[in-house]
């Protein structure tokens, strides 16, 4: 396998940049059989995957047995033979979704023979640090090569093992592929780049002038650290502090499979629900049996003081567990548990539910169960968040289930890319103006010719010009 470490940061950098310039004229045919070798890599691999992954887990074991990790992250960073299936499957949808490249999103007419098209192309060069989680590294590679980005990859310390094995059967499955391929436009080398030191971070935010983008997948202090040490513009995945509203025109039974699932499905992600909303007028019908589901599965509830009062009047000796619950605190309304924990308010309205997910929410993925679609308008026309759900759980929100392929994060702003980024937001866009001997002169002046500005359905096809011209 490749050797990833003995070049320096900036060599790194400069490869992926000249990388860049390549890929950006490499066909989607070869971009996307490159995707498959690399599927077909992992799937030849598992047992190299899986003894190094098996390295990183002892050790997150150790650390976290000594106070040091969560078992949040331990859980993040475990592979599997069928965690490793999955991430065959990811890649493989990534190859299969549509071209994101070349694709003409306005055709304008601005004069008899001068047509202006502004065509989708790729944003360069991409550097990403990403958490613990190793299948990160799959997927942002992936992405990153369908929409022809050459990136710069940096994961966790507490998945080095798992990350070098993954790039490496990432890099050398492009370069056998390319080597092997008779077309002039193959994968180049150098499209994809590993660092592996904290100090290495710093080098690549003073690299404005090479990086186009930088997408950190982290904590928010960890993406504001981010934001506020490079010139790079930053598209930020942050913390998902999610909510499901139980509302009064709710389905019950509904509800509480949406919120059981919502959080205990995969409790260690950003779209699982960290806090449940619930009308007051269906709390004493709601709370007992979502309580009752929800201690079955070992998740620590914490209500607030009207959910607590509701639970100890409606207590019995059969159902003492949901008597058992903690008081919530101002710290839970805004805390990402990423664990079977779930905290819970009673409110006495839409409008306070909305003010709350507002108030404490981060603007990632909130749900509302209701019958009413009045209901379900108006909350999700009042918040601001990147997904807003009804009657549904929290967790579709990922790439992969909104048909995209994959994502290389969830990002709860609002430039360029919002919710699950896909490949649509690893692309920009170009004008390319077809012309045909025009000059400004001619549209200035006082005997200016008017510019017509007529928008058509056409696609940009270069030197469409000179070539009719010619025939």
């Amino acid at each position: 396998m490749s050797e990833t470490t003995e070049k320096s940061t900036e060599t790194k950098v400069a490869e992926a940049e000249r990388a860049a310039l390549s890929l950006a004229k490499c066909s989607d045919e070869e971009r996307s059989a490159a995707i498959h070798a690399i599927a077909d890599a992992i799937a030849a691999n598992h047992e190299e995957i899986l003894a190094a992954n098996e390295r990183d887990v002892e050790k997150a074991e150790e650390l976290l047995a000594a106070g040091e990790y969560s078992q949040v992250l331990v859980d993040r960073l475990e592979l599997s033979a069928s965690k490793l299936e999955s991430i065959e499957s990811m890649v493989r949808s990534v190859a299969e979704q549509d071209d994101p490249l070349g694709e003409t999103q306005t055709a304008r007419k601005l004069d008899e023979g001068l047509e202006l098209y502004r065509c989708s192309v790729p944003i360069g060069v991409v550097g990403t640090i990403f958490e613990s989680r190793p299948d990160a590294l799959v997927q942002i590679a992936a992405l990153s090569l369908k929409s022809g980005n050459a990136v710069i990859l940096k994961g966790g310390s507490e998945a080095s093992h798992s990350n070098r094995v993954l790039f490496d059967l990432i890099e050398d499955a492009t370069a056998e592929h390319a080597a092997t391929s008779d077309s002039a436009d193959a994968v180049p080398d150098g499209w994809a780049q590993l660092i592996e030191a904290r100090a290495d971070v710093d080098t690549v935010l003073e690299m404005d002038d090479s990086i186009d983008l930088v997408m950190p997948r982290g904590s928010s202090e960890f993406v504001e650290y981010i934001q506020q040490n490079t010139q790079i513009p930053v598209l930020g995945h942050t913390e998902g502090v999610c909510h499901v509203y139980v509302d009064d025109e709710a389905d019950l039974s509904m509800a509480t499979e949406i919120a059981y699932d919502a959080k205990v499905q995969y409790p260690a992600v950003c779209n699982a629900v960290e806090t449940v909303l619930v009308h007051e007028d269906v709390a004493e019908s709601f709370l007992p049996g979502m309580v009752e589901r929800y201690a079955d599965a070992d998740v620590e509830v914490r209500g607030d003081e009207t959910t607590r009062s509701i639970l100890e009047s409606e207590a019995s000796e059969a159902d003492a567990a949901t008597a058992n619950v903690a008081p919530a605190t101002e710290e839970d309304w805004q805390t990402e548990y990423g664990d079977l924990i779930v905290s819970i308010r009673v409110v006495d309205s839409i409008e306070t539910a909305v003010d709350h997910v507002t108030t404490y929410g981060s603007k990632h993925t909130d749900s509302i169960v209701t019958d009413s679609s009045e209901h379900a308008r108006l909350f999700m026309r009042s918040l601001d968040s990147a997904s807003v759900f009804h009657n549904a759980s929290t967790r579709f929100a990922d790439g992969y289930r909104y048909g995209l392929g994959a994502e290389v994060g969830i990002s709860t702003g609002k430039i360029h890319a919002r919710g699950p980024v896909g490949l649509d937001g690893l692309t920009t866009y170009q004008y390319y103006l077809e012309g045909d001997g025009q000059i400004v002169g001619t549209y200035a002046g006082a005997d200016a010719k008017p510019f017509l500005h007529e928008d058509f359905g056409g696609e940009w096809e270069p030197g469409r010009r000179s070539t009719d011209r010619s025939q």
